[in-house]
């Protein structure tokens, strides 16, 4: 195959996975209720910041990312790999003055929208293709660079004049992409792929002042994550290898990212390594109308409690950002048919049979939804007037817990996530104790010193732990 045609392939390829990568590209891009002054919106980008390696060695991120994974190629195949991140834009808004000037303003108010100052994210891509024989040994080598941009926008009003402008500058930033493979020792012919990105930006913080995010972002790779396809051979799956290819699989070595078997299922020719986990062969929901950039949130509810806003909330959303200017127009104009397919979805269907069907004609036949009625109802709705979670207690270690208690976390290992393990041993507040109609025990709680504690508590958004989970502290300990 020419490289030419490996390249109209691979194009095609990434094409489909690229639904997916947008979506890790912009998760958490602007959050509901997508406005700048949401306290939401004011810490922005949170996955796969790469970050000048001249901000400090007590920065909380990473100048890196780091990818191994093993692949079976080909004799005479070739590796493509597309870098995507988002450059910070920073726009700054202006009023136009009677002399033909323009004053910086930290508003500018027009009937349909209120523009506000705002980092804005623009789509970068690094293309690097390489003949899998030249990664042997020292492998290759990518520097890359972006220029500052500036340009400017003019803001017409509702009758055509010019009411001022927007102007965006974009600073320069510079990375490498490091792309090595070594040959492992096995029954079949197996390398081991290495994809280094690195943030080699020259910025530092100004002389005498301290380490600052919002300034060390717009010189920064957000959201980074690679595509990389074969043209000819296969990707094993990290997290489902053969089981001869197990031992070499748990010996590379994935920093700050995850590589995932991408594009159609069945394939193995094309990986998406990004810094949130996924399975292999990720795809989006069918039932999905649109980016809404808030995956944390249920697509339903996220899109009726859009259309909810205020007519000046929706303004200032419009004003905020493109993308959440068409999230505001999706959730006005959605269909009442694309939103009834939010309620739910049933993804696989099995036949279910029995020696006979019961004498209740309408006990365990299906309704208009499908959904057979049992003989028994799982759950009596009048068994939760006996609870009241903000009164409620619990005995741990032989004291009660409820609502105020102070407790220590210990997140289990048989129900947790990373997210959880990280807050082993932080002390936190119960908010209520909640029962499950199972029969089980939940505490929502939230961390001490979480900035964003009470804002949590605001909107009820709390995490949830087990009894055996906790352990009681004193007041004031």
């Amino acid at each position: 195959m020419t490289l030419t045609a490996f390249a109209a392939e691979t194009e095609e390829r990434f094409a489909l996975a690229r639904q997916v990568a947008d979506a890790v590209l912009f998760e958490g891009y602007v959050l509901y209720p997508y406005r700048a002054s949401s306290a939401k919106n004011r810490l922005r980008w949170q996955f796969g910041v790469l970050v000048p390696p001249g901000w400090g060695a007590d920065c909380e991120e990473h100048d890196f990312q780091h990818t191994e994974c093993l692949m079976e190629p080909k004799a005479g195949a070739t590796l493509s790999v597309e870098v995507r991140f988002l450059h910070a834009r920073r726009r700054t808004v202006q009023r136009a003055c009677p002399d033909g000037g323009f004053d910086t303003v930290t508003e500018l108010d027009l009937d349909d929208r209120v523009l506000v100052p705002w980092d804005e994210g623009f789509e970068e891509r690094v293309e690097v293709i390489a003949p899998v024989d030249a990664l042997l040994g020292d492998g290759v080598t990518h520097p890359f660079r972006l220029p500052a941009r500036e340009d400017t926008a003019p803001v017409l009003d509702a009758a055509g004049r010019t009411v001022g402008r927007l102007l965006r500058r974009s600073e320069a930033v510079s990375g490498t992409v490091r792309l090595s493979a070594r040959e492992l020792d096995g029954p079949y012919r197996t390398l081991r792929l290495t994809a280094v990105v690195e943030n080699t930006s020259d910025w530092t913080p100004p002389e005498g002042r301290a380490a600052d995010r919002d300034a060390a972002l717009p010189h920064s790779l957000v959201a980074t994550h690679l595509l990389m396809a074969l043209s000819a051979g296969s990707f094993l799956s990290m997290t489902d290898p053969p089981e001869w290819a197990k031992g070499a699989v748990a010996a590379c070595r994935n920093l700050h990212t995850w590589p995932v078997l991408a594009g159609e299922p069945g394939r193995a020719d094309l990986v998406l390594s990004s810094p949130i986990i996924l399975e292999d062969h990720p795809a989006i929901a069918p039932e999905s109308p649109g980016a809404l950039y808030d995956a944390t949130e249920i697509d339903e509810i996220l899109a009726l409690r859009t259309a909810a806003l205020t007519d000046e909330e929706k303004r200032e959303a419009r004003g905020t950002d493109e993308r959440a200017a068409a999230v505001i127009e999706l959730a006005e104009s959605m269909p009442a048919e694309v939103l009834e397919r939010l309620h739910g979805a049933v993804r696989s269907v099995r036949e279910v049979t029995g020696p006979g069907r019961p004498a209740d004609p309408g006990v365990g036949f299906p309704d208009e939804f499908g959904v057979g009625r049992p003989d028994t109802p799982w759950w009596d709705p009048a068994s939760d007037a006996g609870f009241a979670p903000e009164r409620d207690h619990v005995v741990v270690d032989g004291r009660p817990v409820g609502r105020g208690s102070r407790v220590e976390l210990h997140p289990g290992l048989r129900r947790t996530d990373a997210q959880d393990i990280f807050l082993r041993g932080r002390t936190a507040t119960v908010e209520a104790v909640l029962h499950d109609v199972d029969g089980g025990v939940h505490l929502a709680v939230t961390v001490e010193g979480d900035p964003g504690a009470d804002i949590r508590r605001e909107q009820g958004r709390f995490l949830y732990f087990q009894p055996d989970e906790i352990t009681p502290l004193e007041d004031g300990s």
